[in-house]
């Protein structure tokens, strides 16, 4: 009985945890992260669907002429929020789309680096390297794009 009991509670722990993780990422929603560019790249704005052009590798370059290059954050909230909400698919799903780019010779994997302070450093000093980061990361050297 004893037994029986500690079972469902570590059950009950373990969805309780899991309900916890799940808010986190959903958490973050879009007002809780920035889109940044290289001051190279000339737009001061983009479209869902260029953002998803950029980070999908099927746009290398803006309706402005400048040409762009992806950074992405290696997981965390922001970017499950990111890859969600502008890309539409699982962080899974965008490993496999990326390798198969590779595979295929059709294109290179995105750079991903470990946090804002990273992508912030990479983006401002790569010309037209395109990113995002979390809404309270400190900003320098770089541009913020408006979503339209």
């Amino acid at each position: 009985m004893l037994s029986a009991l500690k079972s469902r509670v570590a059950r009950i722990h373990r969805l309780l945890l899991a309900a916890l993780c799940s808010s986190a990422v959903m958490g973050a929603r879009t007002a809780d992260l920035k889109v940044i560019a290289n001051p190279s790249v000339k737009q001061s704005e983009l479209s869902g669907e260029e953002i998803r052009g950029v980070f999908l590798v099927t746009k290398t370059s803006l309706s402005d002429g400048s040409r762009v290059e992806p950074v992405l954050l290696k997981g965390g909230p922001v970017h499950q929020t990111f890859v969600t909400q502008y890309l539409g698919k699982s962080d899974f799903a965008l490993e496999t789309y990326y390798r198969s780019l590779v595979f295929t010779g059709k294109g290179l994997m995105p750079i991903a680096l470990p946090s804002d302070a990273a992508v912030v450093a990479y983006v401002a000093r790569t010309k037209g390297a395109v990113g995002y980061v979390s809404a309270a990361a400190i900003i320098s050297g770089v541009k913020i794009l408006d979503i339209k």
